[in-house]
């Protein structure tokens, strides 16, 4: 699920934090870095669960209609295509999710109210109507149109993007990451699926897990030293004077250049850059740039950096 940039940037939010919180520990800040990621995955499954809670609303709201004291002809005889949406069906029985939603203690029996008004605004959009109105009937013309409603609409939705920033202050950098593997997941449904293909945590078990942890360590582990050079690279800068963000930045760079040999200085360099000029000032891409490019220089020429296989390519 997760790939390496998102990895780096957990990693980037739990050390600024851990920089911030002067009292908080090592330990703690390792736990928050591992509480993050599993937040992440619960975000994953509530936006595939909020799916298959749609068809609850688009029931209520058909019987509803029928109720009426005066039903229209379309009350009473409504349009049950979204309801039969067989995809939409297959995620709703998915013992998957049943099973991981139960071990996390998952579900959006408190948020009701939410639900209804995000399936209202669902259906007033032009995805929806779209869909509704095409008599074409069958499986694929299903799991497209619902992995469209979801793309163009549900994920962009203001009102579940302000809920999702009030439960967490770090879900709202990770829902580009789980809206794509929302849509990769539904994608993997085929007419003869009994149950959802959920998304691991992890893309390559060994190899991320260790990425995660080593850059996390590393990068603590060799601050001190790191700090010593930047200060030096950094001509006419004193540590105090760097932004927070951009010291950080560098650290890891230089952990993460350190600590893997087969990943080359470029594609480090290129990836601490971008989130730079994502998380930082608007000068900060510039400036960590020009710092990593003098100490990626003198530290191999010094061999305290080393690279080995795909990391000699240029």
């Amino acid at each position: 699920m997760f790939n390496r940039r998102q990895l780096r940037i957990k990693v980037l939010h739990i050390l600024y934090a851990f920089q911030v919180d002067h009292e908080g520990s090592v330990t703690e800040a390792h736990k928050m870095l591992h509480s993050s990621l599993e937040k992440t995955y619960d975000l994953y499954l509530l936006l595939l669960m909020l799916i298959g809670e749609f068809q609850d609303a688009a029931i209520e709201r058909i019987e509803a209609g029928r109720l009426k004291k005066q039903p229209t002809p379309e009350d009473l005889h409504p349009n049950t295509k979204f309801v039969n949406n067989k995809p939409l069906r297959i995620i709703i029985k998915s013992k998957s999710i049943a099973k991981e939603a139960a071990n996390r203690k998952l579900g959006w029996g408190q948020e009701r109210d939410l639900v209804k008004k995000l399936f209202k605004s669902l259906v007033a959009s032009e995805e929806y109507k779209s869909y509704m109105d095409n008599t074409e009937r069958n499986f694929q013309h299903d799991r497209e149109s619902l992995n469209r409603m979801f793309r163009k609409h549900i994920a962009n939705d203001e009102d579940l993007q302000d809920w999702i920033e009030e439960q967490s202050i770090l879900w709202s950098d990770d829902l580009d990451l789980v809206c794509s593997i929302v849509l990769k997941t539904v994608k993997t449904i085929d007419e003869d699926s009994d149950d959802l293909i959920l998304s691991g945590m992890w893309k390559e078990e060994g190899d991320d897990r260790q990425f995660l942890e080593d850059l996390f360590s590393k990068t603590l582990d060799l601050a001190k030293e790191h700090d010593e050079r930047i200060e030096k690279a950094a001509a006419n800068w004193d540590l105090e004077r760097i932004a927070a963000m951009d010291l950080i930045l560098l650290r890891m760079a230089l952990a993460e250049a350190r600590a893997f040999e087969t990943i080359p200085l470029k594609v480090t360099m290129n990836e601490y850059i971008d989130l730079a000029k994502f998380y930082s000032t608007e000068k900060s891409g510039a400036f960590v740039n020009g710092v990593l490019d003098k100490l990626f220089t003198s530290m191999r020429e010094d061999g305290t950096i080393v690279k080995t296989g795909r990391g000699l390519i240029e």
